[in-house]
């Protein structure tokens, strides 16, 4: 019994038929939290694609109006509503959206003030706004004085799935300043009437 014993030991120290096994069992844990963590981040990052292309869609959809036809309250509505149909397949209930028009009154100007502001889901500006320096700096922003820019910016609160990307919430958001295209300042009915401030 002893020989055949030592036999049946000997046989079961040397096979390697269950090594891959259990280094799968070893190493499959790290690969699932790989995995997650992976899926978490591909997924905020095309969050974040979105978040950009609706700043710009934003930004662009406001441009097209001027004083000849000026910004009514049902478009300012279809305006920033129009960011539920670029961040699809994506809930749009953690978006910010705030679009405004700044002027600027003098060159050199780091500051400008907001002539009107509308939001969703966040709070609309009121006081000045501090600009880029490439925007305060540049004597191209603006031709003459008082000029007015469009400010368009979206936020997004992201909240990981699993949590192995990173713990709680990220806010994705962007910012795009654009100039009037087709007057010098646009109108928003409501809170400037139908002509320029």
């Amino acid at each position: 019994m002893t020989r055949k014993a030592r036999r049946l030991y000997r046989r079961f120290a040397a096979s390697t038929r269950g090594v891959a096994a259990i280094e799968f069992a070893m190493i499959m844990p790290i690969l699932m939290v790989l995995f997650l963590g992976t899926f978490d981040g591909g997924r905020a990052i095309a969050i974040y694609m979105k978040v950009r292309a609706a700043t710009f869609d934003l930004a662009a959809i406001t441009n097209q109006y001027s004083t000849a036809q000026p910004i009514q309250s049902a478009d300012m509505t279809a305006i920033t509503g129009a960011t539920s149909a670029v961040l699809a397949p994506y809930a749009s209930s953690p978006v910010v959206v705030v679009i405004s028009q700044v002027a600027i009154s003098a060159g050199g100007k780091t500051t400008a003030t907001i002539d009107w502001s509308a939001t969703l889901n966040g709070t609309a500006l009121t006081s000045a706004v501090t600009l880029p320096s490439a925007i305060a700096s540049s004597t191209n922003t603006c031709g003459t004085y008082p000029c007015y820019l469009i400010l368009a910016q979206v936020s997004y609160t992201f909240t990981p799935m699993f949590g192995y990307f990173t713990k709680g919430n990220i806010v994705l958001s962007d910012s795009l300043y654009v100039a009037p295209r087709s007057s010098k300042c646009i109108p928003y009915v409501p809170v400037t009437g139908t002509t320029c401030p």
